[in-house]
């Protein structure tokens, strides 16, 4: 039998990504073959593709899945085959039919949470997890701003905040993601196609601004979110969308208000055993009881990656995307 992963031998557009039938690999000791019944798609893909984010070349493409062990390697313990698992990396190699994994980097999925919702929001909602509980410490009654809230991390993380209490002003960019981004929870939501992001922000909070701001889109609304701020509040910039942010002058933000920004990775989060354990049982607890729905607005081919690569891109994705081998 074969399996089918795509691969990439240069930085460049969606066309550098390519096909690569090989024989299923054996596990080798701590690790596990995983057949992949769902694959996550997710914008780090595309800074992984051009270079943004640069790996060895050539080199794999995506970092989450779900599917069922086939295969178990030796000394490997905790696991049967046929346990129904996920992951959100490490290494990249997600976009492929099959793929062998080390066994400590697995999470067993539970009966209330199905193989799709896992690949399609692992990583999302791990990343949530991280920023709003363990990187932000949002609690009950804060007023956050959340970019792309009707993107993959955006309407979870708006419902993560609702759960917990938070006033949520989301921004999107046409109106049907507006409506998305109200259904999630948000209790305000800014067109930004047509209005000014800050401005909208303090005649919200009767000129107050926010607590924190979660930014995934980078260089084109950074300084609308430290203008979003109140005095001391933290901008938490997860993501390059729109660029990476660069020439910060730190005065900026003693000027804005003795701002505090961080600039997390979700992997310094789940750095330890502990920090995976905890994290994950809240994600699945979240996912699990429904207080986080995942919404996965496409699905697509394994073999058209390219395609999803091109929507991601052109922001015309809603929700989370999947790729079916």
């Amino acid at each position: 039998m074969t399996c089918l992963s795509a691969q990439f031998r240069q930085f460049g557009g969606p066309e550098v990504i390519e096909w690569v039938e090989r024989d299923i690999p054996a596990p080798g000791p701590g690790e596990v073959l995983i057949e992949h019944s769902a694959i996550g798609l997710n914008f780090i893909d595309t800074y992984h593709r051009t270079g943004l984010y640069p790996v060895e070349l050539p080199s794999g493409l995506g970092l989450e899945a779900a599917g069922r062990i086939t295969a178990l390697g030796e000394g490997v313990t905790g696991y049967e085959v046929g346990n129904r698992v996920a992951y959100m990396g490490p290494g990249l190699g997600a976009y492929a039919t099959h793929r062998v994994m080390p066994a400590d980097a697995l999470f067993k999925l539970p009966d209330d949470v199905s193989d799709e919702v896992a690949a399609a929001a692992i990583l999302k909602a791990a990343t949530t997890e991280a920023l709003v509980e363990r990187c932000a410490h949002v609690k009950a009654g804060d007023t956050v701003l959340v970019h792309a809230a009707a993107g993959g991390v955006g309407l979870i993380m708006v419902q993560w905040l609702k759960a917990i209490g938070a006033q949520v002003i989301g921004t999107v960019s046409s109106g049907a993601k507006a409506e998305a981004a109200r259904e999630a929870g948000c209790d305000h939501v800014i067109r930004y196609d047509s209005e000014e992001i800050a401005p909208g922000v303090r005649e919200l909070t009767d000129g107050a601004g926010v607590s924190v701001v979660f930014d995934g889109v980078g260089k084109d609304t950074f300084i609308a979110s430290l203008d979003s701020l109140s005095p001391r509040g933290l901008l938490v910039s997860f993501g390059n969308a729109s660029g990476p942010v660069d020439g910060v002058n730190l005065g900026v933000l003693a000027q804005k208000g003795s701002l505090f920004v961080t600039r997390p990775t979700l992997f310094h989060y789940y750095a330890t055993p502990q920090d995976r354990s905890a994290g994950i049982a809240r994600v699945w607890d979240m996912l699990g009881s429904g207080k986080v729905k995942v919404t996965i607005g496409q699905s697509y081919a394994l073999k058209d990656a390219a395609q999803a690569h091109i929507d991601l891109a052109a922001r015309k994705t809603t929700g989370s995307s999947v790729l079916l081998p």
